[in-house]
């Protein structure tokens, strides 16, 4: 059983009780409609999310929005094409260098810093190649040099685009791009997720289940659907939303919230699933006995790298095959709505998280917000690396401005709080089926537990070292 100190991303505490599959969380999304998108567009202009007609938009993103009170839902067709047209209308055209695929894009930090600095002396908002990070896609080395006193970050990166639904992703990868606003949040909570980790989690109260229970003693052959429906809706009641380890209203906080949203939404065949080796968990269940089971599989996702590798000195690491595997359990669900762990994992629920980890990548294309999630695991993980490994101390550099909030501010958005039941009852043989909660946790320091040595990074980081030109990224 997962625990606070393992290492995983907890996505989708599944509690698979009636197959009630119910609303789940959203990303950076914000507004409800129109209205609410104009009153909120003043309250946060600050920080690295300035620019909120290109970086973060007040309106729906990945899918999902959340309004005044709190509230997560679906957004709209509407909602999702007003964005990425604005996003595309505010693009400002991609130098060559930077547009063009490369294997292997340089990020100094402390050149980026520098720029940072510039922009917010003079009271600017930030430009979109910072806000993209120059199209990083993925944190593939990080080389520490002493001499510059600098740490340098390197990985595939091209230019960027807009898709339909408003996702920025590389021109030609389809790959969404690391976010700096994403990176702050990772860096600047970096030492907190020592002791606690970085979690989301949607979970419907205790009462609720127990309402739910004894309505599902009622529940009779030959009844109908709707009518069951509208009863476990009314039984089980809102699920509560909580995020710990980041800030709650942070773009890293939505992108966690939302893969969870859309993971228990293709579990629980909500919507089809964009890739077609991965069916619903729904499709997949089968009847058996009469009411509602005990027993609840749940899922969550942990980083999985092929291998973490460093140079002897210390100087320079790598992290190889970076993707994502789905694990799972069976909760024990007790007459008072209490969730107990048994540790053990049903062979369907493991046939689905399986699927879900062989599917991952081709799913991280179709929908970025998955993409997104690995992103911001991988600079969860890097930041963990940092602090462990103190590599400021190493390159002599602090990284005064990174990680002070108070110089750049990261973009702030309502706090998801809540999320209204949506139940969709399918009845199999004398059993009724419901799914009821989910999470996600983050220990991004069980991920460079077990790092190997290597002597061929040395050579790599000295090939990799920045140009004379001060610019903070290149190829």
């Amino acid at each position: 059983m997962p625990k606070q100190g393992s290492p995983i991303v907890r996505i989708m505490r599944q509690a698979a009780v009636i197959l009630a599959v119910l609303a789940m969380l959203c990303p950076i999304a914000m507004a409800q409609n129109d209205n609410n998108n104009n009153n909120d567009s003043n309250n946060n202009d600050s920080g690295t999310g300035t620019n909120s007609d290109v970086s973060f938009s007040r309106s729906a993103v990945g899918g999902v929005s959340v309004n005044a009170a709190g509230v997560l839902s679906n957004a709209t067709v509407d909602q999702t094409g007003r964005l990425a047209k604005l996003l595309a209308e505010s693009r400002k055209p991609i130098p060559s260098d930077l547009n063009q695929l490369t294997p292997l894009r340089h990020i100094s930090l402390r050149k980026l810093e520098a720029a940072v600095q510039e922009y917010v002396k003079s009271g600017k908002p930030l430009d979109d190649e910072m806000h993209y990070l120059a199209g990083l896609q993925e944190i593939r080395y990080v080389f520490v040099y002493p001499e510059q006193n600098d740490i340098v970050l390197v990985g595939p990166g091209e230019g960027w685009k807009v898709d339909a639904k408003g996702n920025v992703i590389g021109v030609s990868s389809g790959r969404p791009v690391l976010l700096l606003d994403d990176l702050l949040v990772a860096l600047r909570t970096a030492r907190a997720a020592q002791q606690q980790a970085i979690s989301c989690s949607i979970d419907p109260r205790p009462e609720g289940l127990t309402q739910l229970r004894s309505y599902v003693k009622t529940l009779r052959a030959g009844m109908d659907p709707r009518v069951a429906m509208a009863n476990i809706e009314q039984a089980l009641g809102p699920q509560v939303i909580s995020v710990t380890g980041v800030p709650e209203s942070s773009h890293f906080a939505r992108v966690m919230v939302a893969a969870d949203y859309r993971m228990k939404r293709l579990a629980m065949n909500f919507e089809p699933s964009p890739v077609p080796g991965l069916p619903s968990y729904l499709s997949m269940m089968k009847g058996g006995g009469r009411g509602m089971p005990n027993m609840l599989p749940r899922w969550w996702l942990e980083p999985r790298y092929e291998s973490v590798t460093q140079s002897p000195d210390g100087l320079a690491w790598e992290f190889d095959g970076a993707s994502v595997k789905a694990m799972t359990e069976e909760d024990f669900l007790t007459a008072n709505g209490d969730r107990e762990h048994t540790g053990k994992a049903s062979p369907l629920a493991q046939h689905w998280a399986d699927g879900m980890t062989a599917n991952y990548e081709a799913l991280a294309l179709a929908d970025p917000i998955f993409g997104q999630l690995r992103n911001c695991m991988e600079m969860a993980i890097v930041s963990a690396l940092v602090v462990r490994e103190d590599l400021t101390a190493k390159a002599g550099y602090s990284m005064p401005t990174l990680l002070d909030p108070t110089d750049v501010e990261i973009a702030k958005f309502p706090v998801p709080k809540q999320v209204d039941t949506q139940a969709s009852v399918l009845k199999k043989g004398s059993t009724w089926l419901i799914s009821a909660s989910g999470g996600v946790q983050i220990n991004s320091y069980a991920a460079i537990k077990d790092v190997k040595q290597s002597d061929t990074l040395a050579p790599l980081r000295a090939k990799a070292a920045a140009p004379a030109d001060g610019v903070w990224w290149w190829n």
